[in-house]
């Protein structure tokens, strides 16, 4: 670190740093000796990271320490222990190999279209006038009109009035589990979940009550126990392409769970996250079956249109959605009208379709390139199934493996990995890790599975 922090000291404020790779060869340091030492140098204050372009020399070089404890006394203790944020969410070394994050890589975006459509949105009235707190009409109509499009005869499909736009789907399931549950009344959630609704729940003060989920969604019985021992009243889940598992709810499995829902008068919270990643299936919401307000559906655009227009919709019916809408006001008066133009824009033009069957194409062959690099250089691990939509892939590891250990050593070795027990409301029922198959460099997939697998033997060893 003498040597690079010398290197720093003269040269010029932007500099851009050699790549990690280059730093182990030149220093004949460990990967992760460079990374402390580049770690260290951020800490005090001589180096940035800039998330997708590298790390560089700060043009500010000292800097008097901050001091926060005043804050202690300020904040007194707080309410409850919140999680910490994923692991999903951190930012890696642009030359590493990732399996963590759970957006996808830009080339699975729709560029052209997102650019084009910023740049009508901002020459139009969306880029200085406020919107309907509610949303634009044209994008509840877009909402409400895709939902309807999957609805039955003999059902109703929603009307626009029954949508709200929302800046991404976690402020929604905040909003949600504040106005249906309540500080600290009891909630249902598939167990394994998504982190940011255990995150989202927790914020919101309720109770989560797991209920387990395997391949086929949860066990309606055991759904139908979990609200008659609990006394709760809303049920969070995932029907097509959960995440972290991947697992998409057969059509008896959706009428079960719905039957189970209205027999107890309850609440069905359907996330659909994924709808525009299936890969060897079409999502099918929960939602397209009910018109009596017991599921409310919420649509995110984030990840399939671009990371950097949160819009997504919720669809509820009756008092509940009104009750939403009012904690939606106390959070954020309403979304920005140029992102939900820009929205709007992308999703209607021709080329969007002609998109998502590419992503469809691509994803299933970086899928089918992780499950065949896993079932080859992980044999330990059992994949409970291939996924049939969304990003990830869901491996239980042996008993006994240090996860915590697996992980460490795997980023030494130049592989980010996400451990599975944030993805559990409860106690982690074993080791498990999520890989997700949209991020960057897929070429890479079959290196980081090998590796993987040397540092899983070891674990076990």
């Amino acid at each position: 670190m003498v040597h690079l922090k010398s290197w720093i000291a003269t040269a010029a404020p932007g500099a851009k740093l050699p790549s990690t790779r280059s730093l182990v060869a030149e220093y004949q340091a460990s990967p992760v000796t460079v990374q402390k030492a580049l770690q260290a140098l951020a800490a005090q204050g001589l180096i940035e990271s800039r998330p997708g372009v590298g790390t560089f020399v700060r043009a500010v070089r000292t800097a008097r320490p901050s001091d926060y404890g005043w804050q202690t006394t300020a904040l007194r203790s707080p309410l409850a222990a919140l999680p910490s944020a994923s692991s999903t969410m951190r930012d890696v070394p642009l030359d590493a190999i990732s399996f963590h994050s759970g957006y996808p890589a830009r080339e699975l975006l729709p560029e052209r279209l997102v650019r084009a459509a910023l740049t009508r949105a901002a020459r139009g009235d969306a880029a200085l006038s406020r919107p309907p707190a509610a949303g634009l009409p044209e994008l509840q109509s877009w909402f409400a009109h895709e939902l309807g499009t999957s609805t039955p005869a003999g059902t109703t499909p929603p009307n626009p009035s029954d949508v709200v736009v929302l800046p991404g789907s976690q402020s929604g399931l905040s909003s949600i589990f504040s106005a249906l549950v309540g500080r600290g009344q009891p909630l249902l959630m598939e167990s394994p979940s998504y982190w940011g609704a255990i995150l989202a729940a927790a914020q919101a003060g309720v109770l989560v009550i797991p209920v387990p989920s395997g391949a086929d969604g949860p066990d309606a019985g055991e759904l139908s126990r979990a609200f008659d021992e609990s006394g709760a009243r809303v049920f969070y889940a995932q029907p097509n392409y959960a995440n972290p598992t991947g697992a998409q709810w057969s059509a008896g499995k959706r009428e079960q769970v719905l039957e189970v829902v209205r027999s107890q008068s309850a609440f069905l919270v359907e996330d659909d996250w994924a709808h525009d990643f299936g890969i060897s299936s079409n999502p099918v919401p929960v939602a397209s079956r009910d018109d009596s307000g017991h599921v409310v559906y919420l649509r995110s655009l984030t990840k399939s249109v671009s990371t950097s227009i949160r819009v997504a919709a919720l669809i509820a019916r009756g008092p509940a959605r009104e009750r939403i809408l009012s904690s939606r006001a106390a959070e954020s008066m309403y979304v920005s009208g140029l992102l939900q133009a820009a929205a709007l824009d992308v999703v209607t033009q021709p080329g969007w379709q002609t998109h998502l069957r590419s992503v469809r194409h691509q994803l299933e062959s970086r899928r089918d390139l992780l499950v065949t690099s896993v079932r080859k250089h992980i044999p330990q691990a059992h994949l409970e199934q291939v996924p049939k939509g969304g990003l990830n892939v869901w491996l239980r590891l042996p008993d006994g493996t240090d996860l915590q250990r697996l992980t460490r050593d795997c980023e030494t070795a130049g592989v980010i990995i996400a451990p599975g027990d944030e993805w559990f409301p409860a106690e982690p029922t074993g080791p498990y890790i999520r890989l997700n198959y949209s991020g960057t460099n897929p070429g890479a997939f079959p290196e980081g599975a090998r590796i993987i697998g040397q540092m899983l033997e070891r674990n076990l060893g």
